[in-house]
């Protein structure tokens, strides 16, 4: 089946900032899992697109506890230099949560003739999930892979996952890790 990754939020402002000292940490630990995942998916001719927060000064979701990070146009806002490129890699700029949220990304998976996507990257709860679900949404098959995705705790990320793992959603939605998803 013709999969697309979707690299969620390893943005600089995320991996390589002391302000958030706690997600860097763990964002950190699962870049060589996300790298190598990149890596397989190209070998597979599979797309890799890196989805990254791009948010405006002012931003509705700054009046919650998220402040001002990964501004448009500042280098935080960047794909983390720890993360391995490609020339043939997209980079999909994002307003809000969900990489399908008011982007072009369901329009290009379609002309790729993807039918399903594998979510990784920063956060598991959040971001990650929105975005699988809205693959599901969206009529695509969704996964979302365990030890590429990481979330502010240990707990958090395994019951995220454990909801989904048992979900009526299933098979439209899984949870696998990267060796799973390569090997198929």
């Amino acid at each position: 089946m013709k999969t697309a990754v979707v690299v969620v939020d390893m943005v600089k402002d995320n991996l390589e900032s002391s302000r958030h000292a706690g997600i860097a940490q763990r964002g950190q630990a699962i870049v060589p899992l996300v790298n190598r995942l990149t890596a397989g998916a190209r070998a597979k001719g599979w797309p890799v697109i890196f989805a990254t927060d791009s948010f405006l000064p002012g931003d509705y979701l700054f009046r919650g506890r998220m402040k001002d990070h990964s501004l448009r146009g500042t280098e935080g806002a960047e794909v983390s230099g720890l993360l391995t490129r490609e020339p043939q890699d997209t980079w999909l700029p994002k307003r809000r949560m969900s990489a399908f949220f008011k982007t072009d990304l369901d329009q290009t998976l379609r002309l790729w003739g993807v039918e399903r996507v594998a979510a990784c990257g920063l956060m598991t709860p959040y971001c990650v999930l929105t975005t699988a679900l809205d693959a599901v949404c969206h009529d695509f098959y969704a996964v979302m892979v365990e030890d590429a995705t990481t979330a502010t705790s240990d707990q958090a990320h395994a019951e995220c996952l454990d909801l989904y793992r048992k979900s009526p959603l299933r098979p439209l939605l899984t949870v696998q890790t990267v060796d799973e998803l390569l090997s198929e």
